[in-house]
């Protein structure tokens, strides 16, 4: 009962902060020249920006499929990329409870041994989750450093000042390094103190079972097709950021801006997902609209449609893969 009221109120504080900084992008908002850029827009390309989101998920089902496959072969694309779209649409509402949902859909599909017990369980599944949240952080992480470090003159001060911010915040700073010296630690406890039984016992066998899921990389068949479709699956997101590029060229504000300022684009919006806000609300589109306003003194208004055609048209994207996604498992899987 206690973790369930840590829960909702958890929930109730992100909600909150997603409430206060969608109040903080919207109020000095001239909704005549934010009506006026929906106007000009081309909606045929937010379109293809939403059918590359969709592209994008399925991608992300079928690398996730190659971290499954080493604990259970029969494990489906389909599967996965259902479970990945239940994911998403959870987001939505509830950061990160996302994981768990997928985590359980996969267990729940996945084949039984000679016992007749699940093949996949929940500390093994969270080992994979965990293989693929480090790759997606160290590719965007080179990506991005990559990116300023050629296009520093134009870009390099906007990275360079927001860092500095983060490091600002020693209280995080340090909070970050303490948990890196406890953890190691409370591994060590665990597996000394596993043949007490009890708590020490089942901690050290979800520890194992998570290592049982990092290990499958090394497992996997063709891990350069991993490497590959992490590629594409950024490659995708760089396009869907030129689609809404494209989709205001008529406008003026717009007019200048580049495929290079969109890949700009999709890696500032990529950072926003750190906040744990429901769906990304505020985060995104603060930090998107204010990188137009510093690097192309682009009014808060008008950045604030392109924040809101990517950020939406994608959130429409996954809410309805979700809902086609759940009523498949509910009706069509389960006759």
């Amino acid at each position: 009962m206690e973790k369930k009221t840590k829960s909702i109120l958890s929930y109730v504080f992100w909600t909150a902060v997603a409430a206060v900084l969608v109040y903080f992008c919207l109020k000095d908002i001239d909704w005549s020249q934010f009506a006026k850029a929906l106007e000009e827009c081309r909606w045929e390309y937010v379109i293809a920006s939403m059918l590359l989101g969709l592209l994008s998920l399925f991608l992300r089902g079928l690398r996730w499929r190659m971290l499954l496959k080493p604990i259970d072969p029969e494990t489906s694309v389909l599967t996965c990329f259902n479970a990945y779209n239940i994911c998403s649409v959870t987001n939505i509402v509830l950061p990160r409870a996302g994981e768990i949902v997928r985590l359980a859909y996969i267990v729940k599909h996945s084949s039984r041994d000679e016992e007749g017990k699940r093949i996949m369980t929940a500390d093994k599944v969270l080992g994979t989750v965990v293989i693929e949240r480090a790759w997606d952080i160290v590719f965007v992480t080179l990506l991005a450093t990559t990116f300023t470090l050629l296009n520093w003159k134009t870009f390099g001060s906007f990275f360079s000042e927001l860092v500095a911010s983060i490091g600002t915040r020693q209280g995080l700073l340090w909070l970050v390094v303490a948990l890196l010296l406890i953890i190691p630690i409370f591994i060590v406890l665990a597996k000394r103190l596993q043949h007490k039984g009890g708590v020490w016992a089942k901690t050290w066998g979800f520890i194992e079972g998570i290592g049982k899921g990092l290990g499958t990389f090394r497992q996997m068949e063709n891990g350069w097709m991993f490497i590959l479709l992490t590629m594409l699956i950024w490659l995708l997101y760089w396009i869907m950021s030129a689609c809404i590029l494209w989709a205001l060229k008529d406008n003026e504000a717009f007019s200048a801006l580049t495929i290079t300022d969109a890949l700009f684009l999709a890696i500032v919006g990529a950072m926003s997902s750190l906040v744990p806000v429901p769906g990304g609300f505020g985060a995104y589109h603060g930090l998107v609209s204010g990188a137009l306003k510093t690097l192309w003194n682009i009014p808060m208004s008008t950045g604030m449609v392109y924040a809101t055609l990517n950020h939406e048209s994608q959130i429409i994207t996954q809410a309805l893969a979700g809902i086609v996604s759940y009523l498949h498992e509910s009706f069509f899987r389960k006759k």
